[in-house]
């Protein structure tokens, strides 16, 4: 773990820094801040690092950047769909496809449960293409406000939006993992998914950023934007700067990651399977 970067302890550099994030919620702001922490003028640098008991000092190069997006996804590598185990289906949103949403659902048949992880930014929109199989009766997941054009800076509620069932459906039980990276349409997906009847969020409190996006100009020519409508449950419960809130908590630990252990991915299979599995038999179901 690294502690310090050119003798400045990171928690000094996240109080220092803090201010110039613009973020929802902390989740989305320490996810920005531990994504630029190591950032700056390539060339050598000092770090301290902290391995078990031990506090360690090493010189280190920064390189020129080369990501994308889906690096800091915290799905699983590998197909969209699979069968973690006869009992346990897995789907990840990140390279989903609306027209397979009744094929996914279909080779989930026969098992106890089905994993939707959202930790990450979905491919396509799917909520209406996927969620139709996950209810069934009419289930309201949504509700908006939207600006009133006549009264500036008030708003109004719409009707809620509902998902309709479709055939096929057969899960016992639905889990959706989310964490911080899970914004916008994730978290609109989120929302959709966790209405279906048994289902449960697992992971961490996602972005809070969702609703569409409505651009204008600043003076100097700076284009920025808002969320141009309010986004809430169908009880008006808020979600944007809040984000969506699971219902069980579950992080990734230092020794987990040391590990190549997905410790939120576990959490959903112990929640399919039961408490009475053994926890080596959890984390080869969910290391596959």
């Amino acid at each position: 773990m690294i502690t310090e970067l050119n003798d400045v302890t990171v928690s000094k550099l996240i109080e220092d820094w803090k201010p110039y994030y613009a973020a929802s919620n902390d989740a989305a702001r320490y996810l920005n801040l531990a994504q630029a922490m190591t950032r700056g003028e390539c060339g050598e640098s000092v770090i301290g690092v902290r391995r078990g008991n031990e506090n360690l000092r090493a010189k280190v190069r920064r390189v020129p950047i080369r990501t994308s997006a889906g690096e800091s996804w915290h799905d699983l590598p590998g197909p969209t769909f699979r069968l973690l185990s006869k009992d346990v289906a897995y789907l990840k949103l990140s390279s989903v496809k609306a027209a397979d949403c009744v094929r996914y659902v279909e080779q989930a048949a026969g098992t106890k449960g089905l994993i939707i992880d959202i930790r990450n930014y979905p491919s396509e929109f799917v909520v209406f293409d996927l969620g139709t199989h996950l209810v069934s009766s009419e289930t309201p997941f949504v509700r908006f406000t939207f600006g009133e054009l006549s009264a500036p800076g008030a708003f109004y509620w719409g009707a809620p939006l509902a998902l309709d069932p479709r055939p096929p459906r057969v899960f016992e039980k639905i889990i959706v993992l989310v964490d911080e990276v899970s914004m916008s349409q994730a978290e609109y997906t989120s929302m959709a998914f966790r209405a279906a009847p048994g289902a449960i969020v697992v992971g961490s409190t996602t972005a809070g950023a969702d609703g569409n996006v409505s651009p204008f100009a600043l003076p100097g020519a700076i284009m920025t934007g808002i969320s141009g409508i309010g986004v809430f449950y169908p009880d008006k419960t808020p979600t944007q700067r809040i984000g969506i809130v699971p219902n069980v908590e579950v992080k990734p630990t230092l020794a987990g990651i040391r590990a190549g252990r997905d410790e939120v991915l576990e959490e959903a299979v112990r929640q399919i399977l039961g408490r009475d599995v053994p926890p080596e038999e959890i984390e080869k179901i969910a290391k596959p």
